[in-house]
């Protein structure tokens, strides 16, 4: 009984000693997984911001497109709607053209410090993304033209948004003034 009771104790022993080292493990970073814990920090933190503004950059169910503060507020609109929004201190107004068969409007810094790397970005209910826009840097009380041309006409509904800072979603492709059909874009004075 003595044998059992010492090899159980051993044992116990072992598993509390291989316990304190998993657990002191979850703590450190491996120098392989650190520069992915710090993108996965700095979206978490970027996540953070969101939620105490009451969203996530992920949130598309408030149903709203008028004064909502969320990036994308995930309210379709009708072809023949204007989406008009002040979100992050950038005021959009957009709406669909049929006969050039894009989406223009304007961004306006609505804040008294500059906002960079302002960009637009338009769903289409085809599940198509437009933009996002080349980013850009507004002035305060600067207002821009926006043009996002659709490529096909296969959507009846569509959202918008617009972002601002560095983001995931830091992958522009075309101007301010954007022609998505031929890849050129340009900022309109």
């Amino acid at each position: 009984m003595d044998a059992i009771y010492r090899r159980l104790l051993a044992a116990g022993g072992v598993f509390v000693l291989v316990l304190s080292g998993c657990w002191s493990d979850q703590d450190a970073v491996s120098p392989v997984s650190a520069p992915q814990t710090a993108q996965l920090a700095e979206h978490d933190r970027h996540e953070r911001e969101h939620d105490r503004e009451g969203h996530s950059e992920h949130d598309r169910d408030s149903g709203e497109h008028h004064g909502a503060e969320g990036e994308e507020s995930g309210a379709e609109l009708d072809l023949d709607e204007t989406y008009s929004t002040v979100r992050r201190g950038v005021h959009l107004v957009l709406a669909y053209d049929r006969q050039s068969n894009s989406f223009t409007g304007t961004i306006e810094n609505t804040t008294d410090h500059t906002l960079s790397q302002v960009r637009v970005e338009v769903h289409l209910s085809s599940g198509k993304e437009l933009g996002p826009t080349t980013p850009v840097d507004l002035q305060p009380g600067e207002k821009l033209p926006v043009r996002l041309a659709a490529t096909t006409k296969d959507f009846d509904r569509w959202s918008a948004h617009a972002e601002v800072g560095r983001g995931e979603h830091d992958h522009a492709t075309g101007g301010i003034e954007h022609d998505q059909s031929s890849g050129q874009g340009h900022k309109k004075n």
